[in-house]
């Protein structure tokens, strides 16, 4: 056998392959976004069955072959059962894990991905916080970490830091009042919308998901993020439109 690596991380997807195996895709510290096989998890007496699945945050020892990781242990420290157990739940949960195997590069440390995904699905289980909010925060959230937000702090023009109004949908900034006159496309925001973007960018982790929102400021927030969100992502997602038709039937 190949040299065994331990690493840790959360698994973003598992499919079935053959008769008896798996492929998952992890985002790891150490080796950043890798494709593994677990051979044989699919056998009811394998010790890989229970900890191959989405969401599964632990070790994992693999060894590298000539294409991808074959899992040769693993060991979960996290199951995530509330999410997975919650049809709501669990939709933005593989939502919020292809955003991250969007963003995820073999070698590149997911370190901060991991943590941010892993304080949104624990989120997800927090009955005080609509799981709308939750979504537009790891949207915005990933996309900061991953250096494509707008810099919410500043006027794209002047440059200064006070006033701050308005969100520019063709430039994808913000304007101060002053120099938001003539801005066709703008959003008017209110200071709290302002002050929630630059919250969701800049906080602790540990504080992201300990704020709720008015209807108003939702608004706002719902019609920024969707625009940078556009804006940002090339590609479709197939577990979003899953999970907006679940969210209009529950409407």
């Amino acid at each position: 056998m190949a040299d065994v690596t331990e690493v840790t991380g959360m698994i973003l997807s598992s499919m079935p392959v053959g008769e008896y195996d798996r492929r998952i895709v992890i985002l790891t510290r150490q080796l950043g976004k890798i494709c593994a096989f677990a051979k044989g998890a699919r056998r009811p007496n394998s010790p890989l069955i229970g900890v191959t699945r989405p969401f599964i945050l632990g070790t994992f020892e693999v060894y590298r072959g000539r294409d991808s990781y074959t899992v040769y242990k693993a060991h979960a420290d996290n199951y995530f059962e509330d999410v997975v157990n919650d049809l709501d739940a669990v939709w933005y949960g593989y939502y919020m894990a292809e955003v991250a195997d969007y963003y995820g590069r073999e070698n590149l440390d997911g370190s901060d991905m991991i943590n941010l995904l892993y304080i949104s699905l624990k989120a997800l289980t927090n009955p005080k916080i609509s799981n709308e909010l939750i979504r537009y925060i790891y949207e915005l959230r990933i996309i900061a970490i991953n250096g494509e937000c707008p810099d919410f702090f500043s006027c794209y023009k002047c440059g200064k830091d006070k006033d701050i109004d308005t969100y520019s949908l063709s430039g994808n900034c913000v304007y101060c009042n002053s120099c938001s006159k003539g801005i066709n496309d703008g959003i008017k925001l209110s200071p709290s919308t302002l002050y929630a973007l630059q919250f969701i960018v800049s906080s602790p982790l540990n504080k992201l998901y300990t704020f709720v929102l008015n209807e108003e400021v939702m608004s706002e927030l719902r019609m920024v993020v969707g625009r940078i969100e556009s804006v940002t992502f090339d590609k479709k997602f197939k577990s979003k439109e899953l999970m907006l038709e679940n969210q209009k039937r529950n409407d």
